[in-house]
């Protein structure tokens, strides 16, 4: 293949593989596949997000080849050195892009820890670009090299960065392609404490049941390590909030968009992984962040599911008000009688809710607001 041909032909397998019906669990390694032509690498994460949600843990991941050593070396760097590739970092730069590992060391003493934990792993470096348009990040790509092989170039980056947009429109597709409404039963809030070491120290029984499910066959697609490293990431996240405070990287990441900020983060994952809506909050259980985080685990309804719907499936500002009246209970003529807007606009505004979504009807897209 030419290099040349190489991105249309990225693009075009990255446009088309939601339409493929791709399983959840192998879409990790057709995207890498799709990707290695143009970029070559040897392991590949893709983590989703929606602009409302913020950066942080993401909501939804795919990967390729990741090993659960380099994930763990990662977050016990990022532990004791902070991370100088991390996404709010890369969301101050004009193009959101960055490269971690060995070869730059030299920039300093977080850069050289972070390639340390690289080097210990046999790899040779990660390239992590933000996904981001208009409206806002959706998302992280980062790609390995392993020990050995050449550093990821310049050259390398642009290329990257130009599958950015296939890239944004197949986590988008992925989420709306999935259930509208949930498709499994609720579950009881469960509760996970994780200590200042990062080590899980209490799970409840209701808890349990959610990472068992979580890392079981019929879950999200993703390595079952993953889970509690996720788990012990969001607390790590809600640890570095609370320590920031209200510090610009912090109220820049959009992270308080939902989670409020301060001690706490925020995971809302939409039923394409699961089969219904899923939350998780880390909050500290002290100002400063330094001892236990707790972590809930829920299935959100209404309100909290709300501003990463509407993201997902591309709403309008005015879309979003009609829906936020009807999931208060507000029948259409009291929509109308609320914004000011004739029941006829009111009526095309409907029209539009149920094409963007796929609902048969106003009592199906209020099942997507269930708990």
């Amino acid at each position: 293949m030419s290099t040349a041909a190489a991105p249309d032909r990225a693009i075009h397998e990255l446009r088309t593989m939601t339409g493929r019906g791709v399983a959840a669990g192998e879409l990790g390694a057709a995207i890498s596949a799709a990707i290695a032509p143009w970029v070559g690498h040897d392991a590949l994460r893709l983590v989703g997000t929606s602009p409302a949600t913020g950066l942080g843990q993401g909501s939804f991941s795919f990967w390729h080849r990741y090993e659960e050593e380099l994930v763990r070396s990662l977050l016990a760097h990022r532990s004791a050195h902070g991370d100088p590739c991390r996404p709010s970092s890369l969301a101050g730069r004009r193009v959101p892009v960055g490269v971690a590992g060995p070869a730059i060391a030299a920039r300093g003493t977080a850069f050289a820890a972070c390639g340390a934990a690289f080097a210990a792993c046999g790899a040779a470096g990660e390239l992590r670009l933000l996904l981001r348009d208009e409206r806002g990040v959706w998302g992280l790509l980062g790609l390995v090299r392993a020990g050995g092989a050449r550093p990821f170039s310049p050259d390398d980056v642009r290329r990257a960065v130009q599958l950015g947009p296939a890239l944004i429109a197949l986590l988008r597709r992925h989420v709306t392609a999935g259930p509208l409404a949930p498709v499994v039963p609720a579950l009881p809030a469960g509760l996970i404490v994780v200590d200042a070491g990062r080590t899980i120290r209490a799970v409840t029984p209701q808890a349990r049941v959610w990472l068992d499910l979580l890392s079981g066959p019929d879950g999200p697609g993703v390595p079952p390590w993953l889970v509690p490293a996720l788990v012990t990431a969001l607390a790590l996240d809600a640890r570095e909030n609370a320590r920031a405070g209200a510090s610009e990287d912090v109220a820049g990441s959009g992270a308080d968009v939902l989670a409020g900020g301060g001690g706490r983060a925020l995971i809302c994952a939409p039923p394409a992984g699961f089969g219904r809506w899923l939350m998780m909050e880390a909050q500290t259980m002290d100002a400063d962040g330094a001892g236990d985080v707790a972590v809930v685990i829920q299935s959100p309804a209404g309100a909290l599911v709300l501003p990463s719907f509407c993201d997902w499936y591309g709403l309008t500002p005015r879309e979003r008000q009609v829906l936020e009246l009807l999931c208060r209970g507000a029948a259409p003529k009291q929509v109308a009688r609320a914004l000011g807007l004739s029941a006829y606009t009111v009526n095309d505004h409907l029209k539009a809710l149920f094409r963007k979504t796929g609902a048969g009807g106003r009592d199906e897209l209020m099942a997507a607001f269930t708990a």
